[in-house]
């Protein structure tokens, strides 16, 4: 690491290694509590493609459409029933079937219809990408996110600790305890 010119200190790298994922620094150092009631859950709504999705979600999402389907809205219904449950984006990634250029067909009055979300979005606004064996995750700024970023710094939540049960369902307990052991280095070293 270099050493920073103002306190003397190595800086931190950008990205921290751990197990198998590259966890890019402001998971760890930036602050973030999903303020749903301010955003009115906009991230669903908004963008330019569907959440990423794997063939096995795609295929829990089918098993669900039966169930949903009458309280999915007809443009959904309609979007659906010509291109199924999800597409190919541009960049070739797998992604939910969404209406017009960017609401999702999943998106009910008072949330999500799936009862167990795509782990894309259950770990927003985490966003991962594969690095050929590895998986790197980094935090996605977004401005209708402005009030989660106010109301993580208000109650002192990271964005990796306001994301640990999605961290957990994706990654696995003992990867999310390293990450805690990690972080509870870098504080005890004072870099965070």
């Amino acid at each position: 690491m270099d050493s920073c010119p103002y306190s003397g200190k190595t800086e931190l790298p950008p990205m921290l290694m751990v197990g198998d994922v590259i966890v890019h620094m402001d998971i760890v150092t930036e602050y973030f509590c999903c303020d749903i009631s301010k955003c009115q859950g906009r991230c669903c709504e908004e963008g330019d493609a569907g959440a990423p999705v794997t063939l096995d979600e795609v295929a829990y999402i089918e098993d669900q459409l039966d169930r949903i389907w009458p309280e999915m809205s007809a443009q959904a219904q309609a979007v659906i029933d010509r291109q199924g449950v999800a597409y190919t984006d541009p960049e070739g990634e797998l992604v939910t079937s969404i209406i017009g250029s960017c609401d999702c067909c999943f998106r009910g009055q008072k949330g999500c219809l799936l009862p167990k979300r795509p782990i894309s979005c259950h770990l927003y606004p985490i966003r991962e990408k594969k690095l050929g064996s590895l998986v790197g995750i980094n935090y996605h700024r977004w401005d209708i996110c402005k009030d989660a970023i106010a109301l993580g710094k208000e109650r002192s939540i990271r964005v990796y600790q306001f994301l640990k049960e999605p961290l957990i369902r994706r990654f696995g307990e003992e990867w999310y305890a390293e990450l805690e052991q990690v972080v509870e280095q870098l504080e005890k070293q004072y870099y965070i």
